[in-house]
């Protein structure tokens, strides 16, 4: 069976597609998000005390070029395949070339639920795959607009290092990493505990929205959702190369290939609006939130852990 937090997500699901009045008030959604974030970085920070060394900057920075690699990629296939214009072409690019904090906390939880060994550093990887993504995509546009594309950074880099999610995940590993497991309890013992739920509520409140996305599936933007069905376990193998180069162990292999596959629906969609605000965001979350969100969740996480095992030893 699936693990019990994605049955949270499968409910939401299932009571938006019967249209129930369930519904989670917008502040609660908020407190959630706030929360996930914030225990995630917190997760990472603990695990990074007493553990930090200079060996971590290549693979950092190897995992900062997979996020930069991603949306050149990308932008071509949007372009021929998909039709989309210049301005979606790069947004989108930029979606799936970021990462989403649903589905590492989704991953996280499963490989924590298999006693995987997992990297101190994983928590790290949202914020370095997050920022070159978003950068590279823009330059990408630009280019094709044939403007500087110092026009278009002018407030990213606020924008992207300042949103609440950076904020929070880098703030709450630094913190983590401060005081460690043993100083930090009386503080760090309540949001560790409480992950699972908070995760679970959140993954229901994810169902909900992504039910409401679909209503009704735009089957007229088909070569959009092929793509969105299909670029998450090819993006998955490209996560999976770079984890086997750098020898990672088996759960931050499975992580980091999982959030490869991922897009974001948070740190993006903001960016994007500055951005280049000719880009259709609907068309980014429908594709980020409506099908690959789902996908990797209910399906993509147990194919890209057996991925791991088959490939990782």
């Amino acid at each position: 069976m699936p693990d019990i937090v994605v049955m949270f997500f499968l409910l939401g699901l299932l009571a938006g597609v019967v249209k129930s009045d369930l519904n989670i008030p917008k502040a609660a959604y908020d407190t959630l998000s706030l929360l996930l974030m914030l225990t995630i970085g917190l997760k990472g920070g603990m695990a990074l005390y007493g553990n930090l060394r200079w060996s971590l900057i290549p693979e950092l920075l190897s995992v900062a070029a997979l996020g930069a690699l991603i949306p050149l990629a990308l932008m071509p296939i949007l372009r021929r395949f998909a039709r989309l214009s210049p301005a979606d072409s790069a947004s989108i690019a930029a979606h799936y070339g970021s990462v989403s904090a649903g589905t590492f906390a989704v991953a996280l939880a499963f490989a924590e639920s298999r006693a995987l060994p997992i990297g101190a550093e994983v928590t790290l990887y949202l914020v370095m795959m997050e920022l070159p993504a978003i950068m590279v995509a823009i330059a990408l546009y630009r280019r094709h607009a044939g403007k500087e594309a110092s026009e278009a950074f002018q407030g990213i880099w606020h924008e992207t290092l300042t949103n609440r999610g950076v904020i929070l995940l880098a703030g709450g590993a630094v913190i983590g990493a401060m005081y460690g497991p043993r100083e930090g309890a009386a503080v760090t013992e309540l949001f560790m505990g409480a992950f699972h739920a908070v995760l679970a509520l959140f993954l229901l409140q994810m169902g909900l929205t992504a039910a409401e996305t679909l209503r009704p599936v735009p089957w007229y933007h088909w070569r959009l959702l092929t793509f969105a069905l299909v670029a998450p376990f090819v993006l998955a193998m490209a996560g999976l190369a770079v984890g086997l180069m750098l020898g990672l162990p088996m759960g931050s292999l499975m992580i980091l290939t999982a959030l490869a596959a991922s897009a974001s629906y948070i740190a993006a969609p903001a960016a994007m609006r500055t951005a280049i605000p000719q880009a259709n965001i609907g068309l980014a979350m429908l594709a980020a939130l409506g099908f690959t969100f789902p996908l990797n969740v209910i399906v993509g996480i147990p194919i890209y852990y057996q991925l791991a095992m088959w490939l990782g030893n």
